[in-house]
C-alpha cells in the first residue's frame, strides 16, 4: 500500500514538472552595432585614451560588413597603437592592413605611417645602424611608389636627416679607427662619406680627415687631392683652414676654378661700374 502511494506521488511530480514551461538554456546574443563600437573608439581617441580606442576600432573592424568602414577601423586602430608608442603592435597591424586591404584609399597612409614609425625609432649615431637602414629603405620605397603625394614632402625632409645620420655613423666609426691608429679602415669609412653622403654636413670634416691621415702617412699627393676638393667647395670653412695648416708651408693651395670664375666676374662688374661712373 505504501509503495503504491510513493509511486503515485512520483508520477504526480513528473506530470507537474512536464506541464511547466521549460526555460531556454541558450539565448543568442543581440547583434553588435559596429557604428556604436566605432563611436566608442572615436570618443576614446579624442580623449587620448589610445589603448581603449585601439581595442574598440579593432572590434568595429570585425563587425563591419562594409569593407571600406572595416579598413578605416583598422587604420584607426593602428594609429592609436602608434599614439602610445606600441610600435611593434602598430607595425604588425599595418602590415596586416596592407595585405587585407591592398586597394583601400588609406593604403598610402599605411605605408607612410610605417616609414614614420621606423624613423621615430632611430637613435643617435653611436647606437645600432639597423633602424637607420630600414628607415632609409622604407622612405625610398614610398618616394619611388608615391612621389607626388603630400606625405612625400615630409619624407623627403626626413630622408635628408637620415642621410646625415648615416654619414654621422660613418664618421663616428672613422674617428674610432683614427683613435686606434687603424688608418686603412678609417680612410675607407671617410671615403664612403665622400662618395655617398657628399650633400651632408659631415662632408667637410671627412675631407679634412682624409687630408690629415694621408699627410701623416706620407701620401702628400692624396692629401693635396682632398685639400683641393675641400678648397674648391668649402674654401671658407674652418675645416679647409685646418687642412691648409697641416700642409707644408711651401705648398700652395691651387686656385680653384670656382675662385677664378668669381674673380673674373668681379673684374667684369668693376669694369661696368667704372664706365657708368
Amino acid at each position: 500500500m505504501i509503495s503504491r502511494l510513493i509511486l503515485a506521488l512520483l508520477i504526480s511530480i513528473i506530470l507537474i514538472s512536464c506541464s511547466k514551461e521549460t526555460k531556454t538554456v541558450y539565448e543568442p546574443s543581440k547583434k553588435v552595432n559596429p557604428y556604436e563600437i566605432y563611436k566608442e573608439g572615436l570618443d576614446a581617441f579624442e580623449k587620448n585614451d589610445f589603448f581603449f580606442a585601439s581595442k574598440k576600432f579593432s572590434e568595429a573592424e570585425l563587425n563591419f560588413e562594409d569593407v571600406e568602414l572595416a579598413a578605416k577601423s583598422a587604420i584607426m586602430s593602428s594609429f592609436s597603437l602608434y599614439g602610445i608608442n606600441f610600435y611593434s603592435e602598430s607595425l604588425e597591424n599595418l602590415e596586416r592592413f596592407i595585405k587585407k586591404y591592398p586597394s583601400d584609399k588609406f593604403i598610402i597612409y599605411a605605408h607612410y605611417l610605417i616609414a614614420i614609425i621606423y624613423f621615430e625609432q632611430i637613435s643617435d649615431e653611436k647606437k645600432d645602424l639597423d633602424p637607420l637602414i630600414k628607415t632609409n629603405e622604407k622612405i625610398d620605397f614610398f618616394l619611388e611608389t608615391y612621389p607626388n603625394t603630400e606625405y612625400a614632402i615630409d619624407l623627403k625632409f626626413k630622408k635628408e636627416l637620415i642621410q646625415n645620420q648615416l654619414a654621422a655613423k660613418e664618421l663616428f666609426v672613422a674617428r674610432f679607427y683614427i683613435s686606434t691608429k687603424k688608418w686603412v679602415p678609417a680612410i675607407n669609412r671617410l671615403k664612403i662619406i665622400v662618395k655617398d653622403y657628399d650633400q651632408t654636413i659631415f662632408i667637410e670634416e671627412a675631407l679634412h680627415r682624409l687630408v690629415e691621415i694621408n699627410y701623416f702617412l706620407g701620401l702628400e699627393t692624396e692629401a693635396e687631392k682632398y685639400a683641393n676638393i675641400l678648397g674648391y667647395n668649402y674654401n671658407s670653412s674652418e675645416w679647409f683652414e685646418k687642412s691648409y695648416k697641416i700642409l707644408n708651408k711651401d705648398y700652395q693651395i691651387k686656385k680653384s676654378i670656382k675662385s677664378e670664375k668669381l674673380t673674373e666676374e668681379k673684374s667684369f662688374i668693376d669694369k661696368i661700374l667704372r664706365k657708368i661712373r
